[in-house]
Formats: C-alpha cells, structure tokens, sequence
C-alpha cells in the first residue's frame, strides 16, 4: 500500500468537528446539476482555447515521471519566477526541462482540493471531487485557475506529453468517526461510507479512517461524474487510482472480484474509452495485483517488481528467479497466454514512488529517519529493501562509498529502463535528489520535500546518465513489447546456462530484436562483490559494441553507439556491482 497521511484519531469522546471556511462538497444531485451548469456559472468556460490541442499516445516509448505540483517548483533554486514557484503554471516553465529528460508522461500527485488545516502535503486526503486545489494555480481567481490548469494540459500535449491524474476516490478528508464533518458524513452518512457492523464505526480498509461506499450507485455515479468532468473539461489523458482495490466492496465490505460498479461502469463509459486507466491494486485488507483485479485492461503498479529489483542491487541472494521474471514482463502476474491475455505494457515498473525512499535514499540508508512527522519514526514502510553502501546517511562521507552509491542508483535505474513493461520514476531521482532518509514526508512541505535543484547542477553527471538511459530504451522497442519477450531471450550464466536457483549474483541475457523491427542486445550483470568475466555466448563476438558499463565514470559509463567500443574477444570482464550493454552492429 502506498503510504499517504495517517489520519491521527482525536479522543472517543470528541464530538465531530465541522469546520469553516471550506470548499464546498454537495450531495449527489447538487454535484451534478452543479458539474453540469459551471459554464453557466462562470466556473468552467467553454470558451477556453483548446486549438490545436492533440492527445498524445505512446507505446513502447512511454516513460512516466510522477511529481507533486508544489514541491517540482517550491525552491528558489528551481530557477521558476517567485510568483510562479509552486503552481501549475510554474510547471509550465519546466517542460522543456522534462521534454529534454525524455519523459512521455507526467503523473501529477493529486490536484483536488483538500483540507489545507489538515497537514497533507501530498494530497490523498480529498475534500472535493470536482475541484482545483486552489493554491497550486498562481491566478488568484476561480475562473483564472481552471485556466491556467487548462494552458498546462495544452502546453504538455504540445510538447508531446501525457497528463496523468493521480486521483483518491476510495476514501476522504473526514477520517474516521472522530473526525471533521465536512459534507458526506452530515448528508447521507450509510450512503457515501462502509460503516461496521455496529454501525457507529467505519470500516477503514484504506488505513486513513473511511471507505467510500463505491458499491452504492449514487455514489457510484458521483465518481463516473468526476471523472467525466476531468476527461471533458480538462482532457486529462489518463487517471491513476489510488488504492483501485477498494472499489471491489460491496455494501457488507466483502470482496466483489467479478462485477464491481465503478470499474464496470468506468470500462464501458463511452467517453473514458480514450483514457489510459492505471491501478494501484492492493489496500490494507486485500492485495489484488495481476488477475484478481477485476480491470481486466488497466496498467497496473507493480510492487513486485520493486521488491525484486532492489533486492537484487542490495546484494541479496536467491532472488535471482525472480529478477528474470521481472525484467521479462512479469508474467507470472500479467500472464500472456491466449486464456489470460494480459500483456506486458500492464506492470508500471518502478524501483521508486514519492511514497517511500527516493533512489539517492535507497542506497544511503539503513533505516528511516522519519523522526519529522511527529509519529516518533513509526510511519513509513518498514521493508524497503535498501542499503547505505556502509556509511549511513552523508555526513563525513567517504569518497569511495560515494562512488558505490552511484554506481548501485545506475544500477537501479539502467535495470529499471531495460525491463520489459511501462517504467516509471519520481521526479528528482535523474539527480539524486534527497529527502535526508525520510521515507514518508507526507506531511513536509519544506525544503525536505521540495525538489533542490542545486543537485541537478551537483550531479550533472548522474543526469547525463539517467536522460541518456531513457533514449536508449526509447530507441529499442524490443525492450518493451506487447508480450513477454518469450522465445526471443535466452538467459545466460557467466559461461553456461543459467542456474537461477544459485547464489552468485550475477546472469547474463540475448535478447533479440528482428521480431521487434531491432538489433539484439547482450546484457551482463554483475552484482556480486568480485569482478566477473562473463563469456558471450553467441557465435559472432566481434559484432558487438559496448554501449553502456556502470562501472565506468561518466561520459563513458554510457555512449552512443557510434562512439562504442567494438568487442573483440568472447570473454567480457564486468566489474563488481555493475551492468554492461552490449548492442549488436
């Protein structure tokens, strides 16, 4: 489960709190007589210039970069004007900043409006459904900041960029049953919640409070009406749901898996057919990744793949099965077979999520230091699967284990760009941006969550390598496919078959391109603590070129292939800890 605000329970004896001035979040009927009259209210112009607007789409290319309006921006040093820093339109400034990266779509951290006393930074506490968070636009008026929300979408979709909403229909602001009394609770309080047996508690399978009662189809039909309201108003291309499993509940809060009513209605909506539907699809009581979850069609974040990944890189041993599935496409879980029919493109990849350790984090810690968020360092996941390289955190730090810990966060994401599936990253990694090992900031919003772009200058060089990794994967469309990669990759170990079973740390793969209009490549991984010499087990040696090696210090830890060195020998010598790519010419 993604870790957002955990809602701190107020005494039993504390009577709900209604509290004032908010936005407003009408029952269902005003919603949408409300949703459907903004034009003539003033609130939504139809006037907008969407001229020229197009809706990219991309397929193997697809790159998504997952950033929070406020803290993209915030600093000084993000080089965005004052009155800018912060907003939407602030992020207007930096597209030409992550059109250069290669980034093909961006994952905005919620942008609904929600409750600015309660401490959430990050956002997954929704007050309202239909509405801007009103301090993430630099306009100071209603009408000004749908706008300006509007030239943002325009201005990505011009850069050929996707727009993907990151959205919280599962639960909301008012917690549990000690909580504030907003809108819902007052209205219609069995309608809009799963309540418990007793009827006096909520069910809080979301672990902030409440459960929105998605089976009910009044509320059902509210959150069809939001997101209609998101793809007509704003032509959003895509929506991320956070925590998708929840909307498998039935009125009792057991599990629906067969027929639920959001993800029904939401897969036969006319209008929504256009938008790429992404799920996050576990909560804290059911874990439904792969084929349990009912949107049978929608990409999915896969945590396994995460897991894997960074135990691999951490040096762990026995999971090298497992990594070979991941970078396959993961089909144990997204199975291609004609009975199934899932495919590969379905696992959002990711090593990194703004919840959790950012990837300079993951290599400089042993533990959280959460201490922060006042819930004395017990928030945050507990199983993050890092490893500080032997220095923990960056004071007094030895060059040598600064050295190791960007080799291992090139080793993340160079793993992270050749697996098969859609990739995904947050924004700041491509430069090491820190959190100072907080690994739950959700309440941060300072200069502890606010990306520092001094890094960016600092670490150009870890940069260089994180843009120049992305086009590679671009420039490869056998790396991501539609299927398995299947018969066209054989596995290798360093000079034979392939024991996945054996705790060496090290494998080696051909995968070949012709079926995917490419060249083949030759992948050797070393993540033991020795030097490896790998044989390369094809018949033509001297038609490789090495193009990528993790060991080396940039700009040679990844060239273009015309500046590649040609191999000439069968037998490869790959330092310890590292990746080398050989591209076949």
């Amino acid at each position: 489960m993604r870790r957002r605000s955990s809602f701190r329970l107020a005494s039993a004896a504390r009577p709900p709190v209604i509290r004032g001035p908010i936005p407003y979040v009408a029952p269902l009927g005003v919603l949408r007589t409300a949703t459907y009259g903004l034009e003539r209210a003033g609130l939504e112009r139809a006037g907008f210039d969407w001229a020229g607007d197009h809706a990219p789409l991309h397929t193997h290319d697809t790159i998504i970069y997952e950033l929070h309006v406020r803290g993209f921006t915030q600093r000084a040093n993000s080089g965005v004007p004052a009155d800018r820093r912060g907003t939407f339109a602030g992020l207007i400034d930096k597209i030409p900043y992550m059109r250069d990266l290669g980034v093909t779509a961006v994952e905005l951290m919620p942008v609904f409006q929600f409750d600015p006393q309660e401490g959430n930074y990050w956002g997954y506490m929704p007050l309202n459904f239909f509405a801007l968070h009103h301090t993430y636009a630099a306009h100071p008026e209603p009408v000004g900041q749908l706008d300006e929300f509007r030239t943002l979408v325009k201005a990505l979709h011009a850069a050929d960029i996707e727009v993907i909403l990151d959205v919280v229909y599962n639960h909301t602001a008012e917690g549990d049953e000690n909580g504030p009394t907003y809108s819902f609770r007052g209205v219609d309080n069995t309608t809009y919640y799963l309540l418990a047996e007793d009827r006096r508690r909520y069910r809080n399978d979301s672990g902030t409070g409440n459960v929105l009662h998605t089976a009910n189809r009044y509320v059902s039909g509210m959150v069809m009406d939001s997101l209609h309201h998101w793809a007509r108003q704003f032509r959003i291309d895509s929506i991320c749901f956070d925590l998708a499993s929840l909307f498998t509940r039935r009125d009792d809060g057991s599990i629906d898996l067969n027929e639920p009513p959001v993800i029904s209605a939401i897969q036969t909506h006319p209008d929504l057919a256009r938008l790429r539907m992404i799920a996050e699809a576990w909560d804290v009581v059911s874990y439904q990744l792969g084929r349990s979850f009912p949107g049978t069609t929608w990409l999915q974040w896969n945590d396994t793949f995460r897991n894997e990944v960074r135990s691999f890189i951490r040096g762990d041993r026995g999971v090298t099965a497992g990594l070979i599935r991941r970078l396959g496409g993961s089909d144990d879980i997204f199975p291609d077979t004609p009975e199934d029919a899932y495919h590969a493109y379905q696992s959002i990849n990711f090593v990194t999520s703004h919840d959790g350790f950012c990837l300079y984090d993951l290599v400089s810690y042993d533990r959280k230091h959460n201490e922060a968020n006042g819930e004395g360092n017990r928030d945050g996941r507990d199983d993050n699967r890092f490893w500080n390289c032997g220095w923990e955190g960056n004071v007094a730090l030895p060059e040598a284990v600064a050295r190791l810990r960007r080799r291992q966060a090139k080793n993340l994401f160079c793993l992270l760009m050749l697996a098969n599936g859609t990739p995904t990253f947050v924004a700041g990694d491509e430069f090491l941006n820190t959190q100072r090992g907080n690994n739950n900031p959700y309440n941060q919003d300072n200069e502890t969550t606010w990306l520092d772009c001094d890094l960016l200058r600092a670490n150009a060089d870890f940069h260089r390598f994180c843009r120049a990794m992305i086009a590679f994967r671009k420039a490869h469309p056998t790396l991501c496919r539609s299927r398995s990669w299947r018969e066209d990759v054989t596995w290798f170990g360093t000079t034979g078959s392939l024991d996945s079973s054996a705790d060496t740390g090290t494998l080696a793969f051909l995968l070949r391109g012709s079926t995917q209009a490419d060249v083949d490549l030759y992948v050797m991984i070393n993540d033991s603590t020795a030097e490896q010499e790998f044989l390369i087990q094809d018949t033509a040696p001297q038609g490789w070129r090495r193009v990528i090696d993790t060991a080396r210090d940039g700009p040679d830890d990844i060239v273009s292939l015309d500046g590649a060195a040609q191999i000439g020998e069968r037998r490869h010598r790959v330092e310890a800890r590292s990746i080398v790519v050989l591209v076949r010419r």
